[in-house]
Formats: structure tokens, C-alpha cells, sequence
């Protein structure tokens, strides 16, 4: 079975270009509207959503070069900097250049970044009560969403 991208035969909505028709809007919608549940979670610990990604990412293994944590967090380097930057500037994370290579910035958290942790392992759990989807709703929108990245990915690069 072909796992090859296929020309959609459906039915095609009346108006194409209605908003509600509109994946892009769906998702972009549903991002900015997920990610404001997190403020108020995170705030406390002194994080915004985007540097909450990056101790996760460091939290799951450490050290990370910068350009290892870009690719993991689909960030760009200059958007990542100034993220780490502010959680160094917290006392979260150090940056160093590699012993191995000197062209290469290391990441590393801290006691207090690793301590963060455990604080953190709250987090999920009150983001799914917030919701008040059932989990495993979450689980397969999540899924789809790694679907719909892949998906993307694979057409930039078609099309690249």
C-alpha cells in the first residue's frame, strides 16, 4: 500500500476560500488558543511557551549543541538565541563551547534547570484538565499534527 500523497477527490466545499474551510486557519487558531492555556502555567516558573520547548528538549537529553536543539524545536539558530539567551540569563541553562568541537555551542541546564523538572511534570496534567478533552482525543490529534508536519516537510522539500 502507497503511502504517496494522493490529489484529493471529495467533494469540494461550496466557497473554497471560506475562513472555516481553511486548514492553515484551523491550525493557527488552535495554536494560539492552546499555547494561552500554558501562560498562566508557565508564568510562575518564570518561562514563556517557547522556552518551556527548549527545557523540554533538554530535559529529554543533555548537552544539546544549538544546532541540535534548532532542529528538534524546528527553530531557526537567530530564533533560538535570544530563547536561550533569557534562560541563561534565568540561571535554567549554561551555554559553552564543545570541548569536542570548538565551532560548537553546548547547552546544558543546571541544578536549578534539572530541579525545574519536577515542577514541570504538573504541567501536562493541568493542561489536559484545562482542555477537558479526553486523552486519548489529545493522543490522536497529536498523531495527526506529527502527520500534517511530516506532510509539510515533505512537500517543502519537493518543492525546494
Amino acid at each position: 500500500m502507497s503511502t504517496e500523497a494522493r490529489p484529493y477527490n471529495g467533494p469540494m466545499p461550496d466557497d473554497l476560500l471560506a475562513l472555516e474551510n481553511q486548514v492553515c486557519f484551523g491550525l493557527a487558531v488552535a495554536a494560539r488558543s492552546v499555547i494561552a492555556l500554558y501562560r498562566p502555567v508557565l508564568e510562575p516558573l518564570g518561562l514563556t511557551h517557547p522556552q518551556y520547548l527548549v527545557m523540554l528538549a533538554l530535559w529529554e537529553r543533555e548537552p544539546r549543541t544549538v544546532k541540535d536543539l534548532s532542529e528538534a524545536l524546528a527553530l531557526e539558530p537567530a530564533t533560538l538565541s535570544p530563547l536561550l539567551k533569557r534562560l541563561e540569563a534565568t540561571g535554567y541553562i549554561e551555554r559553552r563551547r564543545s570541548a569536542a568541537d570548538e565551532r560548537a555551542l553546548e547547552v546544558r541546564l543546571t541544578a536549578s534547570g534539572r530541579a525545574l523538572r519536577a515542577e514541570a511534570e504538573t504541567i501536562p496534567p493541568r493542561i489536559v484538565e484545562r482542555l477537558g478533552l479526553p486523552v486519548s482525543e489529545l493522543e490522536s490529534l497529536r498523531e495527526s499534527l506529527h502527520a500534517i508536519i511530516g506532510a509539510a516537510v515533505r512537500a517543502d522539500v519537493r518543492a525546494g
